[in-house]
């Protein structure tokens, strides 16, 4: 699909990686919807990016914005499923006598953020596609946690099955022609990575990447645009991770 001149909806594209993802969208020709539910970082947004504010673990919110994007640009060609949360947590915490095992609800949350969301936008802006009749692209952002990572049992578990999705939606919406795959980033070097990681971890992990750094959220948008410009890519999870395996 040529991005230029394609509409392109971005979840969570206020930061993290959904906001360079946006802006590289958008430099190489991209219509630019921002679905987040946080109005204040929406408002610091680019004037030349379409806002559309809505919580993303709630269906018909997300519906209703779905909705509003295609009836405002006449349909929505390009999703870019960047909403996600980086959730760490150890599933045994001996030092924590009271509470020992990790929350269930903590899960419940870290699987409704990284999970949650990308089946509910997806299933919203896949039924504007199939309802006018249109050929679309689905990009998720999965994750090199997806294989398993010690201390992110939720984060782990959400986004191997964001990737199970993306080989099940490519199989069975490859006949409207409609294609899903996911980007798999390594250790991106973000706030929210820092955030999550002290120092000794950073560079042990830029250590073992063979390329011996971390990974620029331009690395990612770049492979975003790649996915979406070969029509003949489907059902693909796209490791962007500088060589570390986990």
């Amino acid at each position: 699909m040529e991005i230029s001149g394609a509409v392109a909806l971005v979840t969570g594209g206020c930061g993290g990686l959904g906001l360079p993802i946006a802006e590289y969208l958008h430099a190489a020709g991209a219509k630019i919807a921002v679905a987040d539910r946080d109005d204040a970082a929406l408002a610091r947004l680019p004037a030349a990016f379409g806002r559309c504010r809505a919580d993303l673990t709630d269906p018909e919110a997300s519906r209703a914005a779905a909705k509003a994007v295609a009836e405002e640009y006449g349909g929505i060609d390009i999703l870019v499923n960047a909403a996600g949360a980086i959730v760490s947590e150890p599933f045994v915490n001996i030092l924590n006598a009271s509470s020992m095992m990790l929350p269930y609800e903590h899960l419940r949350a870290g699987l409704a953020a990284n999970l949650d969301t990308v089946f509910i936008m997806t299933a919203a802006v896949v039924e504007q596609m199939v309802l006018r009749r249109a050929k679309g692209v689905i990009i998720s952002l999965s994750s090199i946690c997806a294989c398993g990572n010690e201390g992110q049992t939720a984060y782990s578990a959400a986004k191997a099955a964001v990737n199970a999705m993306t080989v099940t939606w490519s199989r069975e919406l490859g006949r409207f022609g409609i294609r899903c795959n996911a980007v798999a980033p390594g250790f991106i070097d973000t706030p929210s990575t820092r955030m999550a990681l002290n120092e000794a971890q950073l560079k042990h992990i830029v250590a073992e990447t063979p390329l011996r750094r971390l990974g620029q959220p331009r690395e990612v948008a770049q492979a975003v645009a790649a996915l979406i410009e070969n029509d003949f890519v489907n059902g693909v999870v796209l490791p962007v991770n500088g060589g570390l395996t986990l």
